[in-house]
């Protein structure tokens, strides 16, 4: 029987973004620290907070990716690096399991293609009738607002 495949909720191995993208787990950098905020006894004793980085510039990825990633990314790369931080569980196993999902949705969603540009059109001819419509009503609500003229 062939091994299992790692899923995309264990901590070490490689990072699959995609069918096609897959980050090395040697490419993945992992980074632990404690973590600030109530945590109990454990607070001072455990390193839960976890920072995941991974370069950009050297990651097995094709150029037109490469490119498409350090453009859209650019605002959170440092030096070509994208990290993640996790730090919402008490827990580090549960945190590495957050940092690699939310880098993997971060560069899934920098992968994806732009959205088809938006054909301009003009309102229906339904929807300026509910305009008017809604304007006459509003216009009538007020019109009962004001005081009335003594004869």
């Amino acid at each position: 029987m062939p091994p299992a495949e790692p899923s995309s909720t264990d901590v070490a191995g490689d990072l699959r973004i995609t069918r096609d993208v897959v980050f090395p787990a040697a490419s993945l950098q992992w980074r632990f620290s404690r973590a600030g905020g109530p945590g109990g006894q454990g607070v001072n004793t455990t390193d839960s907070r976890v920072e995941l980085s991974v370069d950009l510039r050297e990651a097995p990825l094709r150029d037109a990716d490469r490119d498409r990633l350090l453009a859209r990314l650019a605002g959170r790369l440092h030096d070509g690096v994208l990290t993640v931080v996790a730090a919402d569980d008490r827990s580090q196993r549960r945190n590495r399991r957050s940092a690699r999902d939310r880098l993997a949705a971060l560069v899934r969603d920098a992968l994806a293609p732009d959205p088809p540009d938006r054909r301009p059109t003009g309102p229906s001819r339904a929807a300026r009738r509910r305009r008017l419509e809604s304007k006459r009503r509003q216009g009538a609500v007020k019109a009962l607002r004001r005081r009335p003229t003594g004869e």
